[in-house]
């Protein structure tokens, strides 16, 4: 299988046909419309990936559109879409406007990232960091007041922090602001944004001031161009103090509080279509293999036979409540009736 490339994300990827030929006519969903996919920037190599297989098994067309998990669930609740990726769960009020459409929905976790705090590899200072630190350089009220690396720990040198980060619209600026400020879509905004990682990474690679976040993913793939940040929670039980991260440090649940779950969102009336069925299992079955071969960490095999279950019987709304981003709640634990 071809792997999906980080440095190139198009607005819109025929995803089933992008690496290979197209399906022979013989199989059985080689007629059937198109699934259209939308979403999240961070899900979009693992949906090409499974949009890939399921086409060479069963013919099955995926679209797969990149428009940020805002983007992707406002498609939903809209009706355009079968299945919004999303690199955070469902907030409230996309529960709300989902229900003045009519649109039911189904909730399936389908891996888990890392967020990665990084710096310029000529950063000699910045090896780790802790959440306090964090929060006092990227709340609201930092911004235009701390401007240089000596506010945020005393030693550091007095030169300016030049900050990147991921677009408002992102999935992902939702759950760095929900763990490190404590409130979604709240923080400083003087930074440089951007719904393209790609962007963000030449950012802080091109520049020795520059701290920036975005997924561990896009991080490990550039590693000769950027420098991890250790981050210390705080956590009296934690024991470790700054954890690295890495697909071990995400699995284990060591590395918090910017370990988070990956989903996608399955419009109930399109999951009585075939060819969505057999998306939805190939990303289920295959799913953890497939994260892992682009770079994520694949849940427990536990928690992809209880998302299962959840998708043939149905079961609809979400296991965060509704709420959007929820730290420190493991997937298998909601998934179990625990969280």
């Amino acid at each position: 299988m071809c792997r999906p490339s980080f440095a190139l994300l198009l607005p819109l990827v025929l995803a089933a046909g992008s690496c290979s030929k197209s399906a022979p006519s013989a199989n059985p969903l080689a007629k059937a419309l198109p699934v259209a996919v939308d979403g999240s920037s961070t899900v979009l190599p693992i949906a090409e990936a499974v949009a890939e297989e399921t086409g060479k098994a069963t013919g099955a067309r995926v679209i797969v559109g990149v428009s940020g998990t805002g983007g992707g669930m406002k498609r939903l609740c809209a009706g355009e879409i079968a299945i919004a990726n999303a690199s955070r769960p469902i907030k409230s009020v996309e529960v709300e406007a989902c229900e003045r459409k009519g649109i039911r929905f189904i909730e399936l976790p389908v891996a888990y990232d890392g967020l990665a705090v990084v710096v310029h590899p000529g950063n000699t200072w910045a090896s780790s960091m802790t959440v306090a630190e964090l929060n006092k350089l990227w709340q609201p009220a930092a911004q235009r007041t701390i401007t240089r690396w000596s506010q945020v720990r005393a030693g550091w040198p007095d030169d300016e922090i030049h900050l990147f980060g991921a677009g408002v619209d992102s999935g992902t600026y939702d759950y760095f602001t929900q763990a490190i400020v404590g409130k979604e879509h709240e923080s400083r905004g003087d930074y440089t944004s951007s719904e393209d990682d790609n962007v963000l990474v030449k950012g802080v690679a091109g520049d020795r001031l520059a701290l920036g976040f975005f997924g561990l993913a896009y991080a490990e793939e550039n590693a000769a161009l950027l420098k991890l940040v250790a981050i210390d929670d705080g956590r009296a039980d934690n024991g470790a103090g700054p954890v690295l991260p890495s697909k071990q440090t995400v699995l284990d649940g060591s590395y918090q509080p910017l370990s988070r779950p990956l989903l996608i969102y399955v419009e109930h009336a399109a999951a009585d279509r075939p060819e969505v069925q057999a998306f939805v299992s190939t990303f289920l079955t295959k799913g953890a293999a497939l994260s892992s071969e682009v770079g994520y960490v694949p849940l427990p095999a536990r928690a992809y036979e209880l998302a299962s279950k959840r998708f043939t019987a149905r079961t609809l709304g979400s296991a965060y409540g509704g709420q959007g981003s929820r730290v420190g709640v493991t997937v298998l634990q909601l998934l179990s009736g625990e969280g």
